[in-house]
């Protein structure tokens, strides 16, 4: 009843009464449903009985004779038809204006089955999934969130779904098959913790310093042959690198990343970090994870020999190198025959191969998407080793390179915008002009559903730009999709500005 500043009440269609919201102290009013709402409100009550009732065969029985249901049928083929993940109940509220709330909890109370009779989805020995008997599985919890106390160290969060998790107690952790020593046992009221003796089946409860349990763990008794269904994270949208300087001890070559739903999230990760562990940070962009592969098929030839006194080195080998399809990473053929290289120095090829696909060839990227053929070599009955192998097959791949047509791969996005309709052309035109390829648009409603695929270099600032174009009424999720060729004009750019970092790193390391 009403939209954005005039929104004052609701329509209950079950009850089929308004609620609504006008005094200073929001204390709800029920009474009719104001007649310019009567159909609209006749017309989603039935959708609301037609729905209830597919959920049921023996309700669909009842629609299909006396064409409604009753009060009572509704009523309970709605609670069943919750419990069964058929419907989910939705009930419009205001936390900021203080409107609907009390009729959001008079919904969980009544529709919401109770967590002491909830079964959860298990996942048995042999990956099946399943279901248990409370009543025969003895004590098992669930871990839903860890978080860390600068004080009281790791605190494991968890539900107790049959038995009950008592105080000073063992359990055992069946996901990494480790023993727990459980101290004190507590209820969280707010940020406080209630020291309890025990938490029963249904409750949430807290325990400090479980040395091996993380967040998705099953606690139960050992030998439990089940654990629960593991969690299904959603995917971040939008990740900012953590400078080294702010975490002492990380690898000069690695990067931190912090991830998150949105700017927000992660400003109230970052906030957090400061007040609870004196930690700041002033996050970056993070570095787009490139690829480099190669375009046409080759061979190539690698020596490497010395003499420095005494025993000197020698390898030698001969290869081929052909690109593969987009995601088959890399492929090592041995076709060498008639001992032209000895059997105990081929994994030293490969190793030195290895070693420089990783550190790519044009920008210092991993390469990928490529196989390599030993055919031929020679040795040297005295200098030859592993050592002069491996080189060999280093000097192989470079010059392989200079002839192989290296270009840079990117990582594409599958990326879902939902906005009001009235956005969506700038929407669109936005994700064009960021490379993006569009691929569906679908109408919810008032709203817009815009699906395309977009470089990931061009969606590190897309969330601001979101925001700042729909007023904060758009959202997206994003998730990584495949591989694709960089343009040569922006290749170019990436490839100078790699140099440039690796020789920064140079300079600080004294080099």
């Amino acid at each position: 009843m009403g939209e954005e500043k005039d929104f004052h009440g609701v329509v209950d269609l079950v009850a089929m009464k308004a609620i609504t919201f006008r005094d200073e102290g929001r204390t709800p009013t029920v009474g009719d449903v104001p007649t310019d709402m009567a159909g609209e409100a006749d017309a989603a009550r039935e959708a609301l009985i037609e729905l209830v009732a597919e959920a049921d065969d023996s309700l669909m029985e009842q629609f299909f004779e006396a064409g409604t249901l009753t009060q009572a049928q509704l009523e309970a083929g709605l609670k069943t038809a919750t419990a069964d993940r058929h419907v989910f109940p939705l009930v419009c509220t205001s936390a900021t204006a203080n409107v609907g709330i009390q009729p959001l909890l008079d919904t969980i109370l009544t529709y919401v089955q109770s967590p002491a009779g909830r079964v959860l989805p298990i996942v048995t020995s042999d990956g099946e999934t399943s279901s248990y008997d409370p009543e025969e599985a003895g004590t098992a919890a669930l871990v839903w969130k860890t978080v860390a106390d600068p004080f009281a160290g790791r605190i494991t969060l968890f539900r107790v779904a049959c038995g009950s998790l008592k105080s000073d107690s063992t359990i055992h952790n069946v996901s990494v098959d480790v023993s727990e020593r459980v101290g004190t046992v507590a209820l969280m009221q707010g940020k406080k913790q209630e020291s309890v003796a025990e938490i029963k089946g249904g409750d949430l409860g807290t325990v400090a310093k479980l040395k091996d349990t993380r967040t998705g763990n099953t606690l139960a008794a050992r030998g439990t042959p089940w654990q629960f269904a593991p969690f299904e994270f959603t995917e971040p949208v939008l990740s900012k690198k953590i400078p080294q300087s702010a975490i002492p001890g990380i690898r000069k070559t690695s990067q931190l990343l912090l991830s998150g739903q949105g700017q927000l999230h992660i400003e109230v990760t970052v906030a957090k970090l400061k007040r609870r562990f004196g930690v700041t940070a002033d996050l970056k962009l993070p570095r787009i994870p490139y690829r480099e592969t190669i375009k046409v098929a080759t061979e190539a030839h690698g020596r490497h020999k010395k003499q420095t006194g005494g025993h000197g080195q020698f390898g030698d080998c001969k290869i081929k190198v052909a690109p593969l399809s987009r995601g088959a990473d890399f492929q090592f053929i041995d076709e060498i025959f008639g001992g032209a290289i000895p059997r105990g120095f081929i994994p030293a090829v490969e190793k030195g191969i290895q070693e420089a696909r990783t550190r790519g060839y044009l920008a210092g990227y991993p390469m990928v998407d490529f196989s390599v053929t030993l055919y031929d070599g020679s040795f040297h009955s005295v200098d030859s080793n592993e050592m002069s192998f491996k080189m060999a097959g280093r000097l192989a791949f470079r010059d392989a390179m200079s002839r192989a047509k290296p270009t840079l791969l990117e990582p594409v996005m599958n990326v879902e915008v939902y906005a009001p309709s009235d956005f969506a052309g700038d929407l669109m035109g936005d994700l064009n002009g960021r490379r993006g390829r569009i691929v569906g648009m679908e109408t919810r409603g008032a709203s817009t559903s815009i699906k395309a695929r977009v470089p990931m270099s061009e969606m590190l600032t897309y969330e601001q730009q979101l925001t700042s174009s729909t007023g904060g009424r758009g959202s997206y999720h994003m998730e990584f999709s495949h591989y694709d060729e960089v343009p040569a004009h922006i290749q170019d750019k990436v490839i100078a500005a790699a140099k440039a970092e690796a020789g920064q790193g140079d300079e600080e390391d004294g080099n």
